[in-house]
């Protein structure tokens, strides 16, 4: 499993752990069924604290990507289209509640910050 983590990331070491974790379900790269490394090994591996680790695990689970078996550790949980869908139209609003309030700060009018979405999307 391929996670990088940066010590000078904004993001603290469990977020980034789970969104990576989280993208690497969602493109396939981790398939259905698919056994996670153990939070102790994770945790080693990457030379973090295991609460760390499991912090991610915990929110990956309450998300719906991951499902613990007693006894036998982590597997990536069946593929929720829907739950996917929400999860991204959850991101996807922040960020443009986020590019309103700089747009609102540099006076930037509706029409404007409209026509720069359709130039990013490559329409005119």
């Amino acid at each position: 499993m391929d996670i990088i983590i940066s010590n000078a990331a904004d993001q603290p070491i469990y977020e980034q752990i789970f969104n990576q974790m989280k993208q690497q379900i969602i493109s396939g790269k981790l398939s259905e069924g698919d056994m996670l490394p153990s939070i102790r090994a994770l945790a080693k591996d990457l030379k973090i604290s295991v609460i760390t680790t499991k912090r991610a695990y915990d929110e990956l689970e309450k998300e719906g990507f991951i499902y613990t078996v007693a006894g036998k550790g982590c597997f990536v949980a069946e593929k929720n289209l829907e739950l996917v869908r929400e999860g991204n139209l959850r991101e996807l609003e922040e960020l443009l509640r986020r590019a309103d309030a700089l747009a609102a700060g540099l006076n930037i009018s509706d029409s404007e910050l409209m026509e720069m979405l359709h130039l990013l999307r490559g329409e005119n």
